[in-house]
């Protein structure tokens, strides 16, 4: 309740008199209400000039809380915070454990004001008999102030101004209490308390306490746990049970001073305290909720993380959005939907083992949205080598915890594609190709500062060389990389770029896309996010939505802000329908139709770098999109994908269609299995010409397509391996185009 005002002014006058008193013992008797803490003896202090004992109003920044981060069904999946703190009020807190706190920390707390005076005359007498501080005289009240002083400290210097042993520091809080307890009731301020005060094992709060000492909430609290919780709070890190067996011991007996006081002052019956003393300490040590290295979903975890701290829409300077993120007590409500995302898990444990050098990772995108809801990978996450972990995030860039990514090889070629029909090509148009293409001069191609690009000296050629006529459809659904060579010269280099842009392609380690005229085959690094996103964008008819994993975030104080898709029309939705028509029949006609579709609408394109540094599936429905890449983490180019066991099966060589497009398949089977199918909008044949590839026949089988060989390794008429040139690299590019091994 509130303190009376008349109270208030007799306290005051108690301790002008007090200030005035004169000299005792040496020492000003001013000091007995202010006892230096830690010095030799007591200073001496001005009554007339320095005990200005008007209320000051104490600013009050929010106790750093933790943050609770949930899936798209508002089920918890990551916890941030600086301190592990859980606001709760009075009524959620057991009355044994206010009886305890105010017993052993502030017995005559409801009586009286700011500054208990009784208790500081009494302080004085020992500190006095002492030569020293043996007894300190703060009220609850002014312990609350401390702690706000010290919560509110973002530096060691003002930290340890908060906690210097000076009796300016002493009157400042004294003024600030005054202040408090004119604002609040009593309750209110021991909530506060309760609610600020740091008990040991890096719990802060009471109700972080009760769940890191003993596994309960602070509603449930037995009278040995609120004993023992009530002393920890004196001197936190010299009983932090969690330090050892000394700490434990000294908890222990603080524990009973605390039962022996709490019967002393008739709070509990002796007999009470004796069976509770009679118990053990009962310390559990609940491990604390872990950021994303404990989380369900650590690399989606990761991604969220590194959007708020990189993302100035929630601070303008770093050190303001970690403290958003670690102190801001949020609920951060995400995209992912954990049914997809086991479907994804599941795909990918099928194929791909945890103990295999190479790792898979699928990312899934809501089209339409940018919504991820899905970002799994075949190895944990973790420091650990030895438990096969990854210290990284394999889904996303490298803004988002992510590396270099592996190179995209044919998944590329989709822009090219775009770019032709955007263009004003029909699906039938087309150019008569040969095994080898080798651009005509350097100028050949400009990249899009108006450089040369082009390579006279380096020749592309497709795996088993097929010359011939081959079309938008059929050159894409072989993955012939002569035919995408040609039709990037007659669309320009810069215009494909242009293209791959505006559906979101960036380099997985933030550097500037890489244009040169091998950039239709891969040659630069993606992640698996990028790139779903992009093909995302076709199954949404051209609308482009920036990847999106934060829906929505509720404050401390309730609320709610809502965060919608960032969207704009990237692709003419006719051109994205051409596209999804001529990549539908690469799972039924091209280098997919060996594993086939998923029973609905769907399209997508294989990729595979040269020499098989890494394999690619990116594919699409209405209703979603994935992309699945896997290459060996130790580096790509000197650990291929050649001749190696994974997911205990022994591959040849590695393709997009061997293990990428399987997982695919098989995440999408189950992903979208309540989700009602939504056709592809037809493509408009008076303008692109045909009928849709669903009237088209499958190209003519070659010579070379003969099945699997001694090596289990299907041949195909139209590999898709592309060179890198004179540009300083491995030749790494292309898609692939061989069908499925083992």
């Amino acid at each position: 309740m509130q303190e009376p005002v008349e109270k208030q002014t007799s306290a005051l006058s108690k301790i002008a008199l007090l200030a005035g008193a004169g000299v005792a013992a040496g020492a000003l008797v001013a000091g007995i209400a202010l006892p230096a803490v830690g010095g030799a003896g007591f200073g001496l202090i001005s009554a007339s000039n320095e005990m200005n004992l008007a209320p000051e109003e104490l600013v009050e920044p929010p106790p750093a809380e933790v943050t609770v981060v949930e899936d798209s069904k508002g089920k918890p999946i990551a916890r941030f915070y600086e301190q592990y703190r859980e606001v709760v009020g009075l009524e959620a807190i057991a009355p044994i454990m206010k009886t305890a706190i105010i017993s052993i920390e502030d017995y005559r707390f409801y009586e009286h004001g700011p500054i208990d005076i009784e208790g500081t005359i009494r302080a004085l007498a020992r500190n006095l008999q002492a030569g020293g501080v043996a007894q300190g005289g703060s009220s609850i009240t002014q312990q609350y102030v401390k702690q706000v002083l010290l919560n509110a400290a973002d530096t060691e210097a003002a930290k340890n101004k908060a906690l210097e042993a000076s009796y300016a520091r002493k009157l400042k809080e004294l003024r600030y209490a005054m202040a408090v307890e004119k604002k609040y009731t009593k309750d209110e301020i021991l909530a506060k308390y309760l609610n600020i005060a740091y008990f040991g094992a890096s719990a802060y709060g009471v109700e972080a306490a009760a769940k890191r000492f003993f596994g309960v909430r602070a509603d449930q609290l037995t009278l040995p746990q609120a004993a023992t919780l009530a002393g920890a709070v004196q001197d936190p890190n010299a009983t932090d049970p969690n330090l050892g067996r000394k700490q434990r011991e000294k908890l222990l007996k603080r524990r009973n001073v605390v039962l022996d006081r709490m019967a002393e002052l008739g709070k509990i019956s002796k007999d009470d305290a004796v069976k509770a003393k009679a118990t053990k300490l009962g310390y559990r040590g609940t491990g604390l909720p872990g950021g994303c290295e404990s989380s369900k979903y650590p690399y989606f975890c990761i991604y969220v993380r590194n959007e708020i701290l990189k993302n100035p829409d929630f601070g303008k300077k770093a050190a303001d959005r970690l403290k958003f993120l670690n102190r801001g007590g949020l609920t951060i409500k995400t995209t992912i939907d954990s049914d997809m995302q086991a479907a994804a898990e599941k795909a990918i444990k099928k194929r791909v083992h945890a103990s295999d050098n190479p790792v898979a990772a699928e990312a899934l995108v809501q089209p339409g949205t940018g919504a991820i809801k899905a970002m799994a990978a075949s190895k944990p996450y973790g420091g650990d080598t030895d438990k096969h972990e990854l210290a990284y995030n394999p889904v996303a860039d490298a803004a988002h915890g992510g590396l270099t990514g592996f190179q995209a090889g044919s998944t590329f070629k989709t822009f090219t594609l775009i770019t032709a029909l955007s263009k004003g090509m029909k699906i039938s148009d087309g150019f008569n190709v040969g095994a080898g293409y080798t651009a005509a001069g350097y100028s050949t191609f400009k990249n899009c500062a108006g450089g040369t690009a082009g390579d006279p000296s380096h020749t592309v050629t497709n795996d088993e060389g097929s010359p011939g006529w081959r079309t938008l459809q059929t050159g894409t659904w072989g993955s012939v990389n002569t035919f995408f060579m040609t039709l990037e010269q007659h669309v320009g280099l810069c215009e494909v770029v242009k293209t791959a842009k505006s559906l979101g392609i960036h380099r997985s380690d933030g550097a500037k896309l890489q244009e040169y005229e091998t950039f239709t085959l891969g040659t630069n690094e993606m992640d698996p996010v990028t790139v779903a996103n992009a093909y995302a964008a076709i199954g949404a008819r051209g609308k482009y939505c920036a990847p999106m994993a934060i829906s929505q975030i509720t404050d401390r104080d309730g609320k709610v802000t809502t965060y919608k898709p960032k969207c704009r029309q990237a692709l003419d939705p006719e051109v994205a329908d051409a596209t999804a028509d001529v990549l539908s029949g690469v799972l039924t006609k091209g280098t997919m139709r060996g594993v086939g579709g998923i029973g609905r609408d769907a399209a997508g394109k294989t990729g595979t770098t040269d020499g098989y540094a890494s394999a690619w599936f990116a594919g699409f429905t209405p209703d979603l999109a994935g992309a699945v890449s896997i290459g060996d983490p130790r580096g790509s180019q000197t650990h291929k994908l050649v001749g190696v066991t994974i997911g205990g099966n022994y591959y040849g060589s590695v393709v997009g269609a061997s293990i990428s497009g399987p997982i695919w398949k098989d995440t999408m089977l189950v992903a979208l299995k309540d989700v009602p199918p939504t056709k592809f909008t037809p493509i408009n044949t008076s303008r692109f010409g045909g009928c849709g590839q669903s009237c088209q026949p499958a190209p003519p089988p070659d010579e070379n397509d003969r099945g699997p060989d001694n090596n289990d390794d299907w041949k195909n008429d139209n590999g898709d391996r592309g060179g890198w040139g004179n540009h300083g690299r491995e030749n790494d590019t292309g898609g692939n185009g061989r069908g499925p091994f083992g």
